[in-house]
């Protein structure tokens, strides 16, 4: 096929194609018919014996007409284009239709239709009715001018000869007759493709419904996986339909478990290999099922080889690196990660970084790195785990209400509370167990672990990481038990409790803001407003509240989350801050990231042979080889991360592992281990005592070179930065690191010492 056959057939696609926005094909449409009637204007302007200057006018308007539709649509900015050229044809087009082509007489009348047509067709919202009045206002003003001033009109309708008008008449009129078929064949396609979306939506979940009521350990896996699918693939930069694809594909990938024996799919325990060998069975009969499916050959795919392994130890096929498909490959790290995350008959959900430790393994051999990374990269993005299986009701541990006899014999999931100082709102109810019993309290346990759940046997603890800060009961006593200090404040009974029967039920708002080291509780249980403030033992940990209580059944709960930002002096201090960065600073402040990116340098404008000079840390909560320092390289125009106009080109990790795909920059990373590596249980300790590290710059025209090392890692990152943004600058951050004495090394500074 020929690359003008492929441009045409590209165009005709997108024009039919129900995915995109109707406007957008319209517009499409639209402009290659004016294009028609622009070129076709040509000769019939010949054969009138027009102006020379009209008819070359014409060409040039056709030309540059062609070109700019041409390049918006190789460039996706078909939406800008429906604005730019609304402006021109109104403000250039038919203006100058009117003044050439004879004014109130001839074929400009007919022409000017053009432009109402256009902004009905194209146009949307606010902007489209201003263009209305604006169009309404330009003739008017056309049609007052040539009235007044016709020497400025040029005629060429003279004797009787109405050429021109009719064939204005016969273009503009097929142009609006193709446009307006054009709109109702397309409304009543999209309708009858709802209609057939819908119908096949309710198919796949009746499916996967079908699954699910099969297997009790799996319910809403499907769903999960192909959620987390979708996100991947819009994180690799795939096209909104080509997302659509890859969620039903997930959706649908164990279909074939519908043909395994449920005692073999719901058996607790390890399964024999001959189970084993039955249940390797279900990507093929998957495939079987939706063979018959034509019209989505995406969907036999996924379920056929989401199983196969990058490194060819998969099944059913063994198919090896980009041999698999590559929706299989989306899926495959999507189903393992919701797998390892979900309860099974023999095991707890698995905390999740230990999960993303999991997956930094499996790169490679059982997953393609490229997935990988994006599914890593989702995964720190995750910082209140909100991608795992939801048991029921989670805020009470897959109840709709909970009875706490004894306290700490029933707690809910925990709650998490912060990073960001945004307030967590819970409201309850508590009642007595025993009506007419006084003698009841709820109470809450705060504490941090994995998997965000209490735990108290010495085994989970241990593989939870939990740590627990203090309990705190609706009487306002508490117990300290990790937390460094802590301070309760009572305001005085209201008016409203005298007489107030302590047998009733109360109902409980209570809101809790941690900032850094400090959370601060407020509990206003209808008799009075009481407020902890809890020192924590440092910033870098999360806090979970896990509601309980006493000879008390506690329901009705409530959770939400306020978008308000609390200010950094909203919670009083009780405590000295925990700090590990309060030593003499560099050139710039000195920097503790507590969490995730939590806090950076400001840029530093980068240039050609700089280095930054630092001093890094891993803090001592840190247990994870990516818990270290990063480089940023971004630009915004106020050099602050996430600030305006934000771009970020790379990130790279002390750790030999970046984060290069937003979009804005190509990069290439390369890191090489030498013999000076002793193993990254050796490097953790090496970042926990601290060392110091230098990262070099090197810049020729949009090409970036950063060169670091460190404990026997050498790392390099080269960046093809875009023509149009000559400034970039690098910021320090990182995980769970106090970066200090950071000083900025010029060449020339460098060679004056």
């Amino acid at each position: 096929m020929s690359r003008h056959q492929h441009s045409t057939e590209k165009i005709r696609k997108y024009i039919f194609d129900p995915t995109v926005d109707i406007r957008d094909r319209a517009f499409m449409l639209f402009s290659i018919l004016v294009l028609i009637a622009l070129f076709a204007a040509i000769p019939c302007g010949l054969i009138m014996k027009e102006p020379l200057s009209a008819t070359l006018s014409t060409l040039v308007g056709a030309i540059l007409f062609s070109l700019y539709v041409y390049i918006a649509f190789r460039k996706c900015r078909i939406a800008r284009a429906r604005v730019v050229l609304s402006v021109v044809v109104v403000f250039v087009f038919l203006p100058m239709m009117f003044f050439t082509n004879g004014g109130g007489s001839g074929g400009a009348p007919l022409w000017l239709l053009l432009g109402t047509v256009y902004i009905a067709l194209i146009l949307e919202g606010k902007f489209k009715h201003v263009m209305i009045v604006l169009n309404a206002l330009i003739l008017t003003a056309c049609w007052i001018i040539g009235y007044y001033y016709p020497n400025l009109v040029t005629e060429y309708s003279r004797g009787q000869n109405y050429f021109d008008a009719l064939a204005a008449l016969v273009i503009v009129g097929g142009i609006v007759y193709a446009l307006f078929s054009f709109r109702l064949s397309l409304y009543k396609k999209d309708a009858e493709n709802k209609n057939l979306r819908r119908l096949f939506e309710q198919t796949a979940t009746a499916l996967v419904n079908a699954i699910d009521a099969k297997d009790k350990y799996t319910h809403g896996h499907s769903a999960r996986v192909a959620e987390y699918s979708r996100k991947i693939a819009q994180l690799s930069g795939k096209s909104e339909e080509e997302c659509d694809e890859i969620y039903y594909a997930a959706l649908l990938h164990d279909v074939g478990k519908i043909g395994i024996s449920e005692k073999i799919i719901n058996k607790e325990g390890k399964l024999t290999d001959e189970e084993y060998s039955v249940i390797k069975q279900h990507p093929v009969l998957g495939a079987q099922i939706l063979s018959s499916i034509n019209e989505y050959p995406d969907l036999l795919i996924g379920a056929k080889y989401h199983h196969e392994r990058y490194d060819g130890r998969g099944y059913p096929d063994k198919l090896k690196g980009e041999d698999i498909p590559e929706i299989a490959r989306i899926i495959s790290v999507a189903d393992a990660y919701d797998a390892m995350t979900s309860k099974r008959s023999y095991r707890e959900p698995i905390p999740q970084q230990s999960v993303r430790e999991e997956i930094v393994k499996g790169s490679g051999s059982q997953f393609d790195p490229k997935f990988a990374k994006l599914m890593q990269h989702l995964i720190d993005l995750d910082t209140e785990y909100d991608m795992k299986e939801k048991i029921g009701v989670q805020e009470l541990a897959g109840k709709d209400e909970i009875d706490c006899y004894n306290f700490l014999d029933q707690i809910s999931e925990g709650i998490v509370v912060g990073p960001a100082p945004q307030p967590r709102r819970i409201r309850l109810k508590c009642e007595p167990l025993d009506p007419g019993n006084s003698d009841y309290f709820a109470g809450m346990v705060l504490f941090d672990s994995l998997d965000g759940r209490y735990h108290s046997s010495p085994r989970k603890v241990k593989d939870s990481n939990y740590f627990e800060y203090a309990r705190i009961f609706s009487n306002g006593e508490y117990e300290c038990i990790g937390a460094r200090k802590i301070v309760v404040k009572e305001s005085a009974p209201r008016e409203t409790a005298a007489g107030r029967n302590k047998a009733d039920s109360l109902v409980y708002d209570i809101e809790a803001v941690k900032i850094k080291d400090h959370l601060q509780i407020t509990v206003d249980d209808s008799i009075r407003i009481t407020t902890i403030t809890i020192a924590l033992p440092d910033s870098s940990r999360f806090v979970f509240i896990g509601l309980t209580g006493e000879n008390c059944h506690i329901y009705d709960v409530s959770i939400s989350l306020s978008e308000q930002m609390m200010p950094k002096d909203y919670i009083p201090r009780i405590a000295e801050e925990v700090s590990y960065i309060n030593v003499p600073a560099g050139d710039i402040p000195n920097v503790q990231v507590d969490g995730y990116r939590t806090d950076s340098t400001d840029g530093i404008p980068v240039t050609d042979k700089m280095k930054i000079v630092f001093h890094t840390m891993s803090l001592p909560t840190a247990r994870l080889v990516w818990h270290c320092a990063y480089v940023d390289l971004f630009y915004s125009a106020d050099r602050k991360i996430n600030g305006k106009d934000y771009q970020e080109y790379a990130l790279i990790r002390l750790d030999g592992e970046n984060w290069d795909s937003t979009g804005h920059a190509e990069s290439k990373l390369s890191v090489s281990i030498s013999q000076d590596f002793k193993g990254w249980d050796n490097w953790k300790e090496i970042n926990k005592k601290g060392y110091d590290c230098t990262v070099s710059f090197r810049r020729e025209g949009n090409q970036l070179t950063v060169v670091t090392q460190n404990q026997g890692i050498s790392i390099k990152n080269v960046t093809i930065l875009p023509e149009d943004r000559p400034e970039v600058y690098a910021a320090l951050t990182g995980d769970q690191a106090a970066i200090t004495n950071i000083r900025i090394i010029h060449e020339d500074e460098e060679t004056a010492e």
